[in-house]
């Protein structure tokens, strides 16, 4: 399949998902990555993730581990998640992989790692493939491999490329954005080409300005099967209201 073909064919149409606040909490990672996050903060972040019924939680490592409150059946009530090589993804591959195994060893049920995007953007998408091969042969299954692409820097082949090596290398998702580049965020758009490039494949991470529910829902009828949002609460209040008035 050629760019051209992923392109065109990567823009579901459907109907907005008859999702409630409890349902579409459970595609929610919710996000605290600001550097100047203090203690506090995390601990407040891990509280309303718990309470709002999202997914999982997702901090920077250095607030590993996280003192996660147990269901009654021993699970942990929320995911934990962390970030590697971000925001810029400009690290050497040794350093993403050992901040891929202190994070699991650090209890992270999930990893984001951000790519190589100045290889991406060279199309050494050989380069950006063994980047991702190391840190998912470092924190093999059930540890949860994302791969941030950084898509608002990227042209729809290095993004589709992106995406393909991606897949080849073993990653579970495959996600947006970091939020934090000039370039913007997540756009329909860009995850209905990740959608069209991997199929059912792996899933699909929007993250990068999701601040209402009508973001949420566009990102889920486009293709994503997780959201990545520092506004959960507000996001989840607004769909309760629009569910109200509908």
């Amino acid at each position: 399949m050629t760019t051209s073909d992923v392109v065109e064919n990567s823009h579901p149409v459907g109907h907005r998902p008859p999702l409630g606040p409890a349902d579409l909490a459970q595609f929610i990672d919710h996000t605290l990555l600001r550097p100047e996050a203090t203690r506090a903060e995390i601990a407040n972040t891990v509280a309303d993730a718990v309470e709002l019924g999202a997914y999982c939680v997702c901090v920077n490592p250095v607030h590993l581990p996280l003192d996660i409150p147990l269901r009654a059946d021993g699970t942990k009530a929320v995911k934990v998640c962390t970030v590697v090589g971000f925001p810029s993804g400009a690290h050497k591959t040794s350093i993403k992989v050992a901040e891929a195994v202190q994070a699991v060893a650090d209890g992270a049920d999930e990893i984001d790692m951000v790519v190589d995007i100045g290889a991406a953007k060279e199309r050494r998408f050989d380069d950006v493939r063994a980047d991702i091969t190391a840190v998912r042969a470092a924190v093999p299954a059930p540890t949860v491999l994302k791969v941030i692409v950084e898509s608002a820097v990227l042209s729809d082949h290095e993004l589709i490329e992106t995406c393909r090596a991606a897949a080849d290398a073993g990653a579970d998702y495959i996600k947006t954005s970091t939020g934090y580049h000039p370039a913007g965020g997540v756009t329909m758009r860009s995850v209905g080409i990740i959608s069209g490039t991997i199929g059912g494949r792996l899933g699909v991470k929007a993250s990068g300005g999701l601040r209402t529910a009508a973001d949420a829902m566009s990102m889920i009828t486009a293709g994503a099967s997780r959201l990545g949002m520092s506004h959960t609460a507000e996001v989840l209040d607004d769909l309760l209201a629009d569910t109200g008035r509908a």
